[in-house]
């Protein structure tokens, strides 16, 4: 009565009782859109073929008619996606087993398709600045200030970042950043380098300095075409080298389209700098291999040395205080010198940074990083982060240190999440991934810790430090040693070389199999110095004792462990607030059974 139309209408009463028998009452909705939602589901009600699903009795039906009628809620429930698909699966069991097993297949199927890369999100607006080539070498007198080539390329690597830099102000560009570019030097296929790192242009050129002037060529490219989109030469005076980046740098927003801020159009025609040898001096500097827990005093040391003379020529050079704050901040961080002084250093820099224009997001980021390496002071970092953040949009240590932070408080869905936005706007930065692969470790997610190794080898598939660590992941999964000692065996036998870049591994494998023989080797591919196990700086003298206990010799290793303390101890005096010194030292102690 409602449309007009029975329930289930066949041609003949065989097809009206087959209908009945396999299919669902129409919607009479679908007949005649004007019926009430709810009246159609009291409608549904009556018609459904399971008894216990239809009325109790022609008094609940009228009771239900008579809540329609007042406008109040019905009892009735309208029939969802999920019980539809129930009702059908109860008619079709053969075609429902069979879809299972095919959505069985589909799946694991599916995922290994997506790992492959072969199916991939399309190519997002971007740009890639790759690093620009140095055509000065036969200009470069050998008389020269520092008379070396990679002097001359450090230079043409700094005229390259500083248009990266400008680029990266601008808000409605994804640029990528300089770690992630600078591997594609001597690369140029332009369609495999915008799939690696995901963006549609790259811009790449030349520069030749000859006397007091330089010829640049640069040009844009979309990576999908393999085409040229805009093409420019300079030959100018040197001084006029920052305009020239400036004038890049817009002319390639302008071929993007992107949106320019009056604010950022302020940034990008801002020189970092009015004097050229600072510009070399803070170029080579950062130019040099980044710090790490295990890495080079004395590249950071020569980095402070740079920027010291950099910013002597030039106290406005902003850029150069933030990167001397940072060299100081990271020797006090990871322990190499873990004093007041130090930390007083990169506080001057600061300070300086903030004199010269309080605004700037490099100064905030600075401070950021000055609050995390020398107070653990998160909240105050996340603050200063969030100021550097509004000025730096594309700048990814914003949001890999948020990310450092937000793991340390205990957020680590929230670590993972700002870790994958750096490594949006730096694909191929291993520290960044090396970080994320700690955050799956800690949350004993250890299948995804493996898949994020398997990326640290899709950009460096013979790092044998990454299959190393890809292999470890095993012993803390499942106690495993296995994999490692395999892997550690296959490097010793096609490529001894490299065994010291796996010597931490090499050596917890041992100690773990106690097997003291491939122990004592693996103390021998050490360097001279504190051994770095699990990013802790032991003496040397300590795990030579480890090794002697092992062996049951107790007169070795109570030498070798008093001698590991007054080394220990003299570190910690000099460093009484650093607290990894402290734990090495109460583990000494406890070895030596000064409980």
């Amino acid at each position: 009565m409602l449309t007009g139309h029975p329930p289930f209408a066949g041609g003949t009463t065989y097809e009206t009782i087959k209908l009945l028998l396999d299919t669902e009452p129409r919607q009479p909705r679908l007949l005649n859109p004007k019926i009430d939602r709810d009246l159609s589901t009291i409608c549904l009600k009556c018609l459904e073929k399971d008894p216990k699903r239809r009325y109790s009795s022609a008094l609940a039906l009228a009771d239900d008619l008579d809540r329609w009628l007042k406008h109040e809620p019905i009892r009735a429930r309208r029939t969802g996606v999920f019980t539809r698909g129930r009702k059908w699966v109860r008619r079709n069991p053969s075609i429902a087993v069979m879809a299972a097993m095919l959505f069985a297949l589909a799946v694991p199927l599916g995922r290994t398709i997506w790992k492959s890369q072969l199916i991939r999100q399309p190519l997002t607006t971007g740009i890639a600045v790759l690093p620009f080539e140095n055509l000065s070498e036969q200009d470069v007198p050998s008389s020269n200030r520092w008379g070396q080539r990679e002097d001359a390329t450090a230079f043409v690597d700094g005229v390259q970042d500083d248009i990266l830099t400008k680029l990266a102000r601008i808000a409605d560009l994804k640029v990528i950043s300089r770690t992630s570019v600078m591997e594609y030097r001597d690369k140029r296929n332009v369609r495999q380098i915008g799939n690696d790192l995901r963006v549609s242009h790259v811009l790449e050129g030349s520069v030749r300095r000859s006397g007091t002037r330089f010829h640049m060529n640069a040009q844009l490219i979309d990576t999908r075409t393999d085409t040229h989109v805009w093409v420019e030469q300079y030959d100018r005076d040197l001084n006029d080298l920052f305009a020239i980046q400036s004038e890049i740098a817009q002319k390639i927003a302008g071929q993007l389209r992107a949106r320019i801020s009056p604010a950022e159009k302020l940034a990008i025609e801002r020189k970092p700098t009015g004097d050229l040898v600072a510009f070399e001096l803070y170029s080579r500097a950062i130019s040099l291999p980044p710090l790490s827990r295990t890495g080079s005093f004395a590249d950071a040391q020569q980095s402070i040395d740079l920027l010291n003379q950099a910013v002597a020529r030039d106290p406005s050079f902003l850029e150069a205080y933030c990167a001397l704050a940072l060299s100081h901040d990271q020797i006090y961080f990871f322990g190499l010198d873990h004093t007041p002084a130090r930390l007083a250093s990169a506080e001057a820099a600061i300070q300086e940074a903030f004199r010269i224009r309080p605004n700037a997001g490099e100064a905030h980021l600075a401070r950021a990083r000055h609050l995390y390496n020398g107070y653990l002071d998160y909240d105050g970092a996340l603050a200063e982060l969030e100021v550097a953040r509004q000025r730096l949009p594309n700048d990814p240590r914003i949001f890999r240190l948020t990310g450092s932070i937000q793991r340390r408080q205990g957020h680590w869905e929230e670590c993972i999440r700002y870790l994958e936005r750096a490594l949006e706007l730096d694909p191929r930065n291993r520290n960044t991934l090396e970080s994320l692969g700690d955050t799956y470790g800690g949350l004993r997610r250890y299948a995804e810790q493996k898949s994020n190794f398997d990326r640290i080898l899709a950009i460096e598939p013979n790092d044998v430090a990454a299959k190393a660590e890809r292999a470890f992941v095993e012993v803390n999964w499942k106690a495993d040693t296995g994999p490692l000692r395999q892997l550690i065996d296959d490097i010793w036998a096609t490529n001894p070389a490299a065994m010291p870049q796996i010597a931490d591994r090499w050596l917890t494998c041992a100690l773990a199999e106690r097997d003291l023989a491939a122990a004592r080797e693996a103390l021998l591919a050490f360097d001279e110095g504190p051994l770095g196990v699990d990013a802790v700086l032991f003496p040397r003298a300590f795990v030579e004792g480890t090794i002697a206990r092992m062996a049951s010799d107790e007169h070795k290793a109570q030498l070798a462990f008093t001698a590991a303390r007054a080394e220990q101890e003299k570190i910690v005096l000099a460093q009484p607030d650093y607290g990894p010194a402290w734990c090495v030292l109460g583990v000494i102690d406890a070895a030596l059974g000064r409980k």
